[in-house]
């Protein structure tokens, strides 16, 4: 990582630039145990399936073309991944009771146990990289890491 002290253009830039390595090393570091999960979730399954799957967990309930908007994804490629998450018991449609020509997606209960136990050992393992940081530079971090999201100032979060 390169240091710079002073405030200038290029102190910033090259600020910037340690920040994408480390963005990318943890990219390479967050694709590799998202495969881990997948796999432990339901060998052979793809990384797309498990985020697909992980998205319809966070939103509780979802439709097919709001999940492709979500995660900014063909509805056809979406689509295919639901149909393999249904067979293998994670997913289940029903109903949308504001639309009833279209079908809400949630997770069954086996799949959120799954889920639980596909995630056990990455959440422990984070615990555990985390385990002396002071309780506060973790939120800090969460809270830098939402204002980058929001594209914010971290003042302003």
């Amino acid at each position: 990582m390169s240091i710079v002290d002073d405030d200038t253009r290029e102190a910033r830039t090259a600020a910037v630039r340690d920040l994408e390595t480390e963005f990318g090393l943890l990219l390479v570091q967050f694709r590799r145990r998202l495969a881990e999960n997948a796999e432990r979730l339901s060998p052979g399954m793809l990384p797309a399936a498990y985020k697909v799957f992980t998205t319809i967990v966070r939103a509780e309930s979802i439709t097919l073309s709001a999940l492709a908007e979500v995660l900014v994804a063909d509805k056809g490629q979406i689509s295919r991944s639901v149909s393999e998450l249904e067979r293998l018991g994670l997913v289940q449609r029903t109903t949308d009771p504001a639309d009833r020509r279209s079908s809400l997606l949630s997770a069954t209960p086996e799949g959120l146990d799954r889920l639980a136990a596909a995630r056990a050992p990455q959440e422990k393992a984070l615990v555990h990289a985390l385990e002396d940081w002071p309780v506060s530079d973790i939120r800090n971090l969460a809270r830098l890491l939402h204002a980058l999201t929001l594209g914010a100032t971290p003042d302003s979060v």
